[in-house]
C-alpha cells in the first residue's frame, strides 16, 4: 500500500472514531429505535390541543417545524414536521420509536442534547399518539384535520 492511500485511511479512521460519539449523542444514545407498545387507555383522554401541541412546542419543533429549511433543521429529515397534528401522525410511529415510553420499550434518542421529557412525559407521547391514531382510523372518524 503507498503511502498516500495508507494516510488516507488512517484519517478515514480517525475521522470515524472521532463522530461515533458525535453521532451516538446526536440520536440519544445507546440501542435501537424499539416501538413502544404503548395503546389507548379506554377513554384516552391526551388531545393535541391539551397535550401533543405543547409537548412538540417545548421538545421538538425547534428542528421538527414545517417553517424551517436547510441548516435551520439542525439535521432533522423533511416531512418530519411536528408544528401540526396531521405532520406529527403521518411518522407518529417514528416520534414514537424515537421519543416514547411504554411496556415494550422507552426511547430517548430525541430530542439530542440538554434536558429532555422525563420518562412519565414520554409515555405520555406515546399514549396520546395511540389515541390519536385510534381516533383518526375510527369507523365514525370525519375528515382528517
Amino acid at each position: 500500500m503507498s503511502r498516500r492511500a495508507a494516510v488516507g485511511r488512517a484519517l478515514a479512521h480517525a475521522a470515524a472514531a472521532s463522530l461515533a460519539p458525535a453521532l451516538v449523542t446526536a440520536c440519544g444514545g445507546g440501542g435501537e429505535p424499539t416501538p413502544t407498545g404503548a395503546t389507548c387507555p379506554p377513554g384516552g383522554a391526551l388531545t393535541y390541543e391539551a397535550f401533543g401541541a405543547p409537548f412538540l412546542a417545548a421538545h421538538c419543533t425547534r428542528c421538527h417545524d414545517s417553517a424551517l429549511r436547510g441548516a435551520e433543521r439542525q439535521g432533522a429529515p423533511i416531512f418530519h414536521d411536528f408544528d401540526t397534528l396531521i405532520g406529527t401522525l403521518n411518522v407518529a410511529g417514528h416520534v414514537d420509536e424515537q421519543a416514547g415510553a411504554g411496556p415494550d420499550a422507552v426511547n430517548r434518542f430525541m430530542p439530542p442534547g440538554g434536558a429532555g421529557p422525563s420518562d412519565a412525559e414520554r409515555a405520555q407521547l406515546s399514549e396520546w399518539l395511540a389515541c390519536e391514531l385510534e381516533r383518526l382510523n375510527a369507523p365514525d372518524a370525519g375528515p382528517a384535520p
